[in-house]
């Protein structure tokens, strides 16, 4: 697939995350619409699945494909709301993410949503 191929059916996908999110959060921030896979593109999944990571400026609610690239994130709020945010998201339908680390940006993060 075409970088632009990837770029256009990623951000179909992400935009509907992002309208997801922002039914749960009243905000939502469409992050990655492509992820690169040994040196090619290829657009986000379809998969939904919820985690919360920290951020430079608090705590943040994603969903993430299956291999854990994020398509849309909450802003960054206080652990608790960030939570909150995740349950909701998990109540809607979409299953939490299972792995311990999520792709945003260009930056790997651990999930935090089961520390105690």
């Amino acid at each position: 697939m075409q970088y632009f191929q990837a770029v256009q059916k990623g951000k179909q996908r992400a935009s509907k995350s992002q309208m997801k999110m922002f039914d749960v959060a009243g905000f939502s921030m469409l992050t990655l619409t492509t992820k690169k896979i040994d040196g090619k593109f290829f657009p986000v999944g379809e998969e939904e699945f919820t985690a919360v990571i920290e951020s430079e400026d608090g705590h943040v609610a994603v969903i993430v494909d299956n291999d854990g690239f994020t398509k849309a994130q909450s802003k960054a709020v206080e652990k608790e709301e960030a939570i909150s945010i995740f349950k909701k998201l998990m109540d809607s339908g979409i299953p939490e993410y299972s792995k311990n680390e999520i792709q945003i940006w260009s930056q790997t993060r651990p999930t935090i949503q089961n520390q105690v």
